[in-house]
């Protein structure tokens, strides 16, 4: 795990909130994220996890600080050059599905390639590929209303994949499931990670899914701070 595919360096984010006015959610984040690592992301809910997460994707602009992939500074890009590489290089998972309701499982991961300029056919097979990794291959032609909560987020994993990134970002990804559910889901993304090489973020309330990641990072008084 020695390639940092992710360096956040100096971040810091403040919001304007009637009173009392400034609230500054990061003071100064500083992380790097290797190949292959997962890292866990604990928080109480406010303390700016989900801020960290849309920087860290380029969802959202530093006040001050960078964002580098692949060893390039892109927090300070245009919009569309950061939904390129976005689309390109991150993967974003949340609590809630977020599936396209209206597709099968395939078509809601086929659809993110096909946008970005890969076939039909080859965007169906690396789909399957993905739903056969987690166990939900046999469910590839159902709406996300015939799947169970588990598999939802199964496939909600997948899609995030599709595009092959280089980094996942996950924002309490199991915290919709039952405990049984919860660990066989993130048995499957924790698979997917290892698999793809990615580096990964999640953020998650359940100490015991924490546990089993390469590393745990505190979020408090707007700083990361390591957890033994």
């Amino acid at each position: 795990m020695n390639d940092v595919t992710m360096r956040l360096d100096g971040l810091t984010k403040t919001y304007l909130q009637g009173t009392p006015g400034e609230v500054q959610v990061l003071r100064g984040v500083d992380l790097e994220l290797c190949a292959g690592e997962a890292v866990a992301l604990v928080a109480p809910s406010g303390a700016g996890k989900s801020t960290l997460l849309h920087i860290a994707g380029l969802l959202d602009a530093p006040d001050n600080g960078s964002v580098e992939i692949a060893g390039q500074n892109v927090a300070g890009r245009g919009d569309r050059t950061r939904t390129a590489l976005r689309r390109q290089d991150v993967g974003f998972v949340y609590q809630f599905h977020h599936l396209l309701p209206e597709f099968t499982a395939l078509e809601n991961i086929t659809l993110p390639q096909l946008a970005n300029g890969v076939s039909e056919k080859s965007a169906q097979e690396r789909a399957m590929t993905l739903l056969d990794r987690v166990g939900v291959a046999a469910r590839a032609n159902h709406r996300p209303a015939a799947l169970s909560g588990g598999e939802q987020q199964r496939v909600a994993f997948c899609r995030a994949l599709a595009n092959k990134p280089r980094i996942l970002l996950a924002d309490e990804p199991t915290g919709n499931l039952d405990p049984e559910t919860s660990d066989q889901v993130f048995d499957a993304l924790m698979a997917l990670v290892r698999d793809e090489g990615l580096s990964a973020l999640i953020a998650t309330h359940n100490m015991d899914l924490a546990a089993r990641m390469d590393r745990k990072l505190r979020l408090e008084a707007g700083m990361l701070r390591p957890v033994e």
